[in-house]
């Protein structure tokens, strides 16, 4: 941003001095995009918190108890910019999509405490300072477990390498760090502010309007309590255990179900307020014709398009290389509060496509940009066919052409195109070496003349009013021509004489590529190209490896840009997951001294994300970096659900009640909390799903993916978390994990 900033400065010095006529035009700049998108993202963190600060509203039903968690929401905000600081991270979309998750995780640790002081405040009549101390008591455990759980799911992925790697450690260090702050207000000064501000309320009037709403949503919570005990109930009893097993079974059958059918990509889709368009005329196509092209291109998007601002057309070049038939074009979109979804980008360049599609002359591609400008020029796919087989040019070219035929017929596919220059004629000299020597010519003498004339060569530098000019030379127009002028060249050869360059050298004319296309050293073509509508580039990669696979033997295929690093984050994905369960099962047996805590933890975790599945079937969602993020974050939100009443239930056991009434027990205490807290997290992600224009892709494969996931989490986890909890410590009571002792497997020993 600063750099954009200082060009468009130095320009504006400049601008004066530029010729009459002369225009300044910024027809590729990225900064536009990063603005509005971190603009959006602050909006988006703004109207978090007020939904957060509504929901504790109506769940605590006090100001006092309300502002006190919504004191650390600018204390932990501004400590986490600090430690971003410290690492030396800026303030960009990653870091700020972090923010907001992070706004309604870290609120859960201050109402976790004000709930539980309010409740021991209500139940035993004890005063503030008194609640306070007990409530401590009760749940320090639990917060430092949520702490470390939620800080477990995210240290993992700071330490993965790559693209994705870069992702990942940004919201890593973000979140955690969040997350310990967060934890540190709720165990000091969530507990202080409580002592002090808190205080027994009388009840609310009927009559009022606020007091009426706050009647009926207790009303409605109790019922919902007694619901939720019934079935509990049910699910504790002792032949009920083989149907929740069942009912637990075909959850995580559906969960492979919906992930297999989830489509893969590397980044969704953004509105980047730009598109590229490639120009491709036959080889040979004069500058004339060319430039044709693109005054028709430029006259339909600036007369057909209202959402387009401007164009920059340039002829001559473009992405697949430099030559009199190529081009490339610029489209400048307005601002995105002047378009609606109708001149969305994508919609743009569909339209676009299907103008273009009808110019006979040249080959038209308009194409998004990549979501990361610095992995490939275009949205989509970005493929290598390598010859591996060692075939000739003319069969190589044969078997390229076989594969852009099969993927044109696809119906998931389309823009598949070869980035590079078609074979063109070329003039071929054939130097005799042998004749040339014996006519005292030598080869450095033939290469410097050849460049010098048809060429141009540099010579030295010369003073012209103060400005320093380069001299090139050059043979003038008329003797560089046709082949034929060859002839009116020669070299001087060893003797001082001239010698014709036709007297050593043989001319043919040949087709040939004008630039020479390798990858890791072998001959390849550069494919590119995006899915039809609707169709993920992880489907659109799978159908062209199905369509290289009916290709004859000889070529292979490797991932570039994009591509690549989409593979690699699709391969380091169950990694990074196995990974983060891992070390929360080790935390917290660490904390509780018990493995069969975490087990029970650690089971149900599944169940939030089968919710996020659902939610991103339903939106048509990718399975992509943002939304493996908001998979992490729906594990660790899960295993926080499971920790409040697993950790309430173990100190009822330990009390004297038996397993199934502690854990009925538990349930019924923190279901108020585990709700709070989740519909505070769910309405805090809230904008992030619903947000549209820039960096919209991103907040939508977050929100969505979270949100369901926080559903599910909210439904199921309390549901099954008492009877993992029961079980697996009926289990160990029965020594079912334990090995017999040597005398009981060998009766006859003992005799």
């Amino acid at each position: 941003m600063d750099t954009a900033a200082r060009v468009r400065a130095t320009i504006a010095e400049l601008e004066p001095t530029f010729p009459a006529g002369v225009e300044v035009n910024f027809p590729y700049d990225t900064t536009p995009f990063v603005k509005k998108s971190i603009e959006e993202v602050v909006k988006t963190l703004a109207e978090a918190v007020v939904l957060v600060f509504l929901v504790m509203f109506l769940f605590l039903q006090s100001w006092r108890a309300t502002i006190i968690p919504t004191i650390t929401v600018p204390i932990v905000l501004l400590g986490t910019f600090g430690v971003l600081s410290a690492f030396g991270f800026s303030i960009n979309t990653l870091t700020m999509f972090a923010m907001v998750l992070a706004i309604g995780l870290l609120v859960d640790d201050a109402i976790v405490v004000v709930e539980n002081v309010e409740r021991v405040m209500r139940e035993e009549g004890l005063s503030p300072k008194e609640a306070t101390k007990k409530s401590m008591d009760q749940i320090t455990g639990a917060l430092i477990g949520i702490g470390l759980v939620l800080s477990a799911v995210f240290i993992p992925m700071a330490f993965f390498p790559g693209s994705t790697g870069v992702i990942y450690r940004q919201f890593s260090i973000t979140i955690v760090s969040a997350m310990a702050l967060s934890v540190l207000m709720a165990l000091t000064l969530i507990p202080a502010l409580t002592s002090t501000l808190l205080r027994h309320e009388p009840p609310r009037r009927e009559g009022s309007r606020i007091g009426g709403l706050f009647s009926r949503f207790n009303t409605g919570l109790e019922w919902l309590s007694s619901k939720y005990q019934g079935i509990l109930g049910r699910s504790l009893a002792p032949k009920a255990g083989a149907r929740v097993l069942g009912i637990y079974a075909v959850l995580l059958v559906a969960l492979g179900l919906l992930f297999a059918r989830l489509p893969s990509s590397f980044f969704p889709e953004e509105d980047q307020g730009f598109f590229i368009t490639i120009v491709q005329l036959p080889s040979g196509a004069s500058m004339e014709r060319t430039s044709a092209v693109l005054r028709q291109m430029e006259g339909y998007l600036l007369n057909e398009e209202p959402g387009v601002r401007s164009t920059f057309a340039v002829a001559g070049f473009s992405f697949a290389g430099a030559g009199q038939n190529q081009g490339l074009m610029f489209v400048q979109l307005k601002d995105w509060s002047e378009r609606g979804q109708r001149d969305h980008a994508a919609a743009i360049v569909g339209r676009t496509f299907g103008f273009a599609s009808q110019i006979r002359d040249a080959m038209v591609f308009p194409i998004l940009p990549p979501a990361v400008a610095e992995l490939g020029i275009s949205a989509g796919f970005d493929m290598q066919l390598v010859n591996v087989g060692n075939l000739s040019r003319e069969d190589f070219l044969q078997t390229r052409n076989m594969l852009l035929g099969v993927a044109a017929q696809d119906p998931q596919l389309m823009q598949v195109r070869p980035n590079g220059m078609e074979d063109n004629a070329q003039l071929h000299l054939d130097i005799d070496q042998h004749a040339a020597a014996a006519l005292g010519v030598a080869v450095p003498d033939i290469n410097s003349t050849l460049a010098g004339a048809w060429g141009g060569m540099y010579v030295n530098d010369f003073v012209d009013r103060g400005r320093i000019k380069r001299v090139m030379m050059q043979g003038d127009a008329p003797f560089r021509m046709t082949p034929e002028d060859l002839g009116k060249w020669h070299v001087r050869n060893s003797s001082g004489g001239m010698v014709p360059l036709t007297a050593f050298t043989q001319a043919d004319w040949i087709s040939a590529s004008p630039r020479l296309e390798r990858f890791n050293g072998s001959a390849s073509f550069n494919i590119q190209g995006q899915g039809a509508p609707n169709v993920s580039s992880g489907v659109a990669m799978e159908r062209m490896e199905a369509a290289v696979r009916q290709l004859p033997p000889g070529v292979g295929i490797d991932w570039t840009g994009m591509s690549y690093e989409e593979r690699a984050s699709g391969a380091q994905a169950p990694l990074l997951y196995a990974l983060s369960l891992l070390v929360v099962f080790l935390c917290l047996a660490a904390l509780y001294e018990s493995w069969t805590i975490p087990l029970a933890v650690l089971v149900v975790v599944p169940l939030g994300l089968l919710g996020a599945a659902v939610a991103a079937n339903l939106r048509g969602l990718s399975n992509d970096v943002y939304f493996q993020v908001g998979l992490l974050t729906t594990m660790g939100l899960a295993a926080k659900n499971s920790i409040l009443i697993v950790e309430f239930a173990r100190h009822l056991a330990e009390q004297g009640k038996d397993w199934a009434q502690a854990a009925m027990e538990a349930a019924r205490i923190r279901m108020r909390p585990i709700l709070m807290t989740s519909f505070a997290f769910t309405f805090g992600v809230l904008p992030m799903a619903i947000a549209s224009g820039a960096g919209s892709g991103a907040q939508n494969a977050i929100g969505v993916g979270v949100i369901g996931g926080m559903m599910a989490a909210t439904i199921l986890v309390p549901l099954l978390t008492p009877f993992f909890f029961v079980g697996i410590n009926k289990l160990v009571e029965r020594d079912w994990f334990k090995r017999k002792p040597a005398a009981a497997e060998h009766p006859g020993a003992a005799e």
